[in-house]
């Protein structure tokens, strides 16, 4: 069959899909979609693969892609990150056959992304990204698409828009955020910047960001005129979101273990997912937050799982008529509801801090004032204490290292320049001196190569050089011939 190209591949390829699970590493996983699917989501997509990765380890293709095929989860879109056009096409090649569509992740603004070199950290290389896209297009049997985040000026956004439309993409999906929009910096999406998108393309257009509800959705299809909208977080807290619906969290608790049975992933994804649905709850009951973070089986989940199930239960069966939910909830903690994640400026007052950069180190300067009781250390330092008991986190105690002059890292206790190995390099080299204290000899070796150079054997050429070493050798042979 010809490949679909933009309205006709989203509306038969895809469906028509409005409502859209975004790719969440560790947390898009086939059983997350599979719950999501029975609760309203019409498309989803499969986490963020490493396109150089999935190229070159089999392994790695059948855990995330291969082996997780099935009926019941398609449409799919399989993303990929990457930065070269021959590694990404490559990579496309291999996971065609098991999806719907291949999109190409420019969105991530993590630092492993700016590490990688990929995600949102090459919304400035235009060059790079139209040839990444032309190839795919003209390489592959499945469209390709491309999920981004916003530049701050609108302007500039459009054209960017355009150009990936220009290039082959098929359909965008656009996070109405920055990439230095992230964390508690993360803020309001634009949805201004998505509607100028929309109106500018001719392909279909998703929006990403500021949905928690299903009126969220219809809003923002409202207002922007997408085809579509995209959820992350707003998922994760409620399945069952684009149902409309606020469901009794164990309900969705445990169906989705029911389909981990079936659909088995890495038990670290199941913690994640019932931390996200129980969070309100675990607020409540801390004990069981420590329990559900400890236990290392399904089983073990399954059991605290229930646990708070019973506690809520409980609570519910001793409630007061007329009480209402606390902590400014909209319903009780043991019901599906959304996460709003705190600003800097809540974070300050959690803290008890003022100021941004104080309130983001609150937790840390806390941590370093703790006096070794083990009730007040990180979860960290108190496996240290269980395999050392000896072991104190007394600041008093910790040995005073002096700094470097330049830099402020402890300086080597024989270094000549009072520094660290580092800046002692860069200063000795600069200065051709030597550093006996870091084994730093450049002087030395540099006056060795000058007496080396006057000296009639070190002006010599190699040819002239071998020549006399031989003769040398020949003169020693005959003398010890004639002593004899």
């Amino acid at each position: 069959m010809p490949k679909l190209r933009g309205e006709a591949f989203w509306r038969e390829t895809l469906r028509s899909a409005h409502y859209v699970v975004a790719p969440m590493v560790d947390q898009s996983e086939l059983a997350w979609r599979l719950l999501s699917r029975r609760h309203g989501a019409q498309l989803c997509y499969t986490p963020m693969l490493h396109a150089q990765v999935f190229l070159r380890d089999a392994n790695y293709r059948r855990e995330n892609l291969y082996g997780e095929a099935c009926a019941e989860d398609r449409p799919l879109i399989v993303q990929f990150c990457a930065n070269d056009p021959e590694v990404f096409v490559q990579a496309a090649l291999l996971a065609q056959d098991y999806c719907d569509a291949i999109d190409l992740n420019l969105g991530c603004p993590q630092m492993i992304a700016k590490r990688g070199h990929y995600g949102a950290f090459l919304q400035e290389e235009w060059d790079l990204l139209q040839r990444m896209i032309l190839l795919a297009n003209e390489k592959l049997s499945v469209p390709i698409t491309c999920k981004i985040r916003v530049f701050p000026d609108i302007d500039k956004t459009v054209k960017y828009a355009q150009m990936l439309e220009k290039a082959g993409c098929q359909l965008l999906t656009v996070h109405g955020r920055t990439k230095e929009q992230k964390g508690p910096l993360a803020g309001v999406a634009s949805w201004e910047h998505i509607q100028a998108v929309r109106k500018a393309v001719n392909i279909p257009v998703f929006a990403n960001g500021n949905i928690q509800c299903l009126s969220d959705v219809e809003e923002c299809i409202r207002k922007t005129g997408v085809h579509g909208v995209m959820s992350a977080e707003g998922n994760l807290h409620n399945p069952a979101l684009f149902e409309g619906r606020n469901p009794l969290v164990w309900e969705m608790a445990e169906e989705y273990l029911e389909i981990v049975q079936k659909y088995p992933c890495p038990l670290s994804y199941v913690r994640a997912h019932l931390f996200k649905l129980w969070h309100h709850t675990l607020q409540v009951y801390q004990q069981l937050r420590e329990e559900l973070a400890k236990v290392k089986t399904l089983e073990g989940i399954v059991d605290v799982n229930r646990e708070l199930k019973l506690r809520c239960q409980e609570e519910i069966a001793n409630q007061k008529e007329g009480e209402k939910p606390k902590e400014g909830l909209p319903f009780f903690h043991w019901i599906c509801q959304p996460y709003i994640r705190p600003g800097p400026k809540e974070r300050c007052k959690e803290n008890g801090a003022s100021g941004t950069e104080k309130g983001v180190r609150g937790k840390r300067t806390l941590e370093e004032e703790e006096d070794g009781n083990s009730e007040l250390l990180s979860k960290n330092k108190q496996k240290k204490k269980l395999r050392n008991p000896n072991k104190s986190f007394d600041p008093s105690l910790k040995p005073k290292y002096a700094k470097c002059d330049q830099c402020g890292n402890p300086k080597g206790n024989k270094c000549v320049f009072n520094m660290c190995r580092g800046c002692c390099k860069k200063r000795a080299f600069k200065e051709t001196a030597d550093c006996p204290g870091h084994g730093l000899l450049f002087k030395t070796k540099y006056e060795k190569s000058l007496s080396w150079q006057h000296s009639p054997r070190g002006i010599q050429s190699p040819e002239m050089s071998r020549r006399g070493e031989a003769e040398v050798g020949e003169a020693v042979v005959l003398k010890e011939a004639g002593d004899s």
